[in-house]
């Protein structure tokens, strides 16, 4: 698993005074940061390997300003080409959201998905999700 801490934002809380359910997204690619580097170490856009292939976010609890919330990164499956991450938000000991992504390994020159090589499933599997 992979954590990551964000500080949330005043600029991130809707009219009802949580924080904006379009901000988990944002927070929820951020915690992938260092997956993506398993495909791109210097996160170079121009030799990118990853294509989003989907997400979907699931809402659990209110989020709020002003207490610091923990994304939790897991890899949910792997495939021949593809992967799908599950992410988890919790502030103050409650799990508020939580969303998967699915990722493609794919070459951009030549606009196809590309079979994931037994290095980066290694590296993968050593952050699978234990159900």
């Amino acid at each position: 698993m992979f954590s990551l801490t964000i500080t949330p934002r005043f600029l991130e809380t809707d009219a009802l005074g949580h924080i904006n359910n379009t901000v988990f997204p944002m927070w929820f690619e951020s915690g992938r940061d260092p997956i993506f580097m398993f495909f791109t170490p210097d996160l170079d856009v121009n030799n990118w390997k990853l294509m989003l292939g989907g997400i979907s976010v699931s809402y659990h609890a209110e989020t709020h300003f002003g207490s610091d919330v923990e994304i939790r990164t897991y890899i949910a499956r792997i495939g021949n080409s593809s992967f799908d991450i599950y992410q988890e938000c919790w502030q103050n000991g409650v799990k508020t959201a939580s969303g998967k992504a699915a990722m493609i390994h794919y070459c951009h020159k030549e606009k196809k998905s590309v079979p994931l090589t037994p290095e980066l499933r290694e590296k993968l599997q050593q952050h699978m999700l234990e159900e």
